[in-house]
């Protein structure tokens, strides 16, 4: 099974790889080994080997997210991400940054700080939820647009709803308009096949910690070639300026890859991660965990009559899905009853004033998981409504 592939704890149901993901026994080893490789020699590792082994675990990457290995370079998460794209750009008071009402608080908090500085407007257009396709979505986020609008940012795959938005037509629309495009794949990268080059994002940020169960603090940034110029490092370091004695892959690359010593492990492993999916049929995998995915949210509905946020036979959302539950008089109090007296790890979502649960099928999940989640909701929602 591929639940003894991981390390989580097995007295736990563990419905939250959304939040953090969860490494396999083997990737998780290789990472160590790397982390053993470094504090043997470090001068060697990080002095002389470091940046053609980036370079190789870049290129795998690129071929997974279809995107040139000059074009990607690593960082620790997709906030960080969001945080170097949105402090990059020249903004002026007036400015609109379009974005939906259902982003990730932390890169809400990252726009707000850089318009709080700039005078540019953080624009947060409400998607009004039940969707029923992703034509409803464009036409909505459209109406946010006007002739001040100079970012559009949107996740690929949202935090609070798991909705998936259809960031290609939106990408294709802003392109024409000559709007620039940042996409936030914190969820996106091994829940969705992508081809960064295709989608024309100008900016793309995704985990590779989440669901392409690589080691925590592996993420990556990709710019199309003609805006990387726009890019400033949050640190500035020694990539600064090339090393005289070697070939300068690129200003993009050397600004970023290398920016103080820190621990290269989490990314090196990403070639091990991939090479696990592949070799564990995981679009199978994806596929499996979608269905119990669908089957599990009709029979949270059933169990509350609450209906889903999106159709379940769409492809609005992947191995992550959000469905309403009934208000209950205080949700940390039903997620502490969840975890304690079930032993069951969900995240309870508070958003547009009406409560949810956020609920991940991965690889390691089962059936007798999403009976236990049915059965600790139908024992802890009667007694804790509001």
């Amino acid at each position: 099974m591929l639940k003894e592939q991981f390390l989580l704890d097995p007295a736990v149901i563990f419905l939250n790889h959304g939040s953090f993901g969860a490494c396999p026994r083997l990737v998780f080893e290789a990472y160590q080994a790397w982390q053993k490789k470094l504090e043997e020699q470090p001068v060697q590792f990080l002095g002389v080997e470091l940046d053609d082994r980036l370079h190789h675990a870049r290129q795998v990457l690129g071929k997974y997210v279809g995107a040139p290995v000059s074009d990607l370079v690593f960082i620790p998460n997709a906030t960080h991400g969001v945080n170097i794209v949105s402090r990059s750009l020249n903004l002026s008071p007036g400015d609109e940054v379009l974005t939906s009402d259902q982003e990730y608080g932390a890169c809400n908090f990252a726009w707000d700080f850089v318009c709080q500085k700039t005078g540019a407007i953080y624009k947060q257009q409400p998607i009004r939820t039940p969707i029923t396709n992703p034509d409803e979505i464009i036409d909505q986020f459209w109406q946010g647009v006007t002739d001040r609008t100079k970012v559009i940012y949107t996740s690929h795959i949202c935090s609070p709803t798991a909705l998936s938005f259809p960031v290609g037509e939106i990408c294709r629309r802003a392109r024409e308009a000559g709007i620039l495009t940042l996409i936030d794949g914190a969820h996106a990268p091994g829940q969705v096949q992508l081809n960064l080059s295709s989608l024309q994002a100008d900016f793309y940020t995704g985990n590779c910690h989440k669901w392409m169960l690589a080691p925590k603090g592996a993420g990556f940034l990709y710019a199309r070639p003609d805006v990387q110029n726009m890019l400033e490092p949050l640190v500035v370091s020694w990539g600064y300026q090339s090393k005289s004695s070697l070939p300068r892959e690129s200003a993009f690359i050397d600004l970023f890859q290398w920016t103080g010593t820190r621990d290269p492990a989490a990314a090196l492993s990403v070639p091990v991660a991939i090479a696990f999916m592949h070799e564990h049929q995981w679009e199978q995998v994806q596929l499996c965990c979608h269905e119990l995915l669908k089957d599990t949210m009709q029979r949270i509905s059933s169990l509350t009559g609450y209906p889903p946020l999106y159709p379940l036979a769409s492809d609005l959302f992947y191995q992550m899905g959000t469905i309403p539950i009934p208000k209950v008089r205080d949700l940390n109090e039903l997620k502490q009853g969840l975890l304690h007296e079930h032993h069951i790890e969900i995240p309870t979502i508070d958003w547009n004033n009406a409560h949810f649960l956020r609920l991940s099928v991965q690889g390691y999940n089962s059936t007798s998981d999403m009976d236990a989640l049915i059965n600790a909701l139908a024992a802890l929602l009667p007694v804790m409504l509001a």
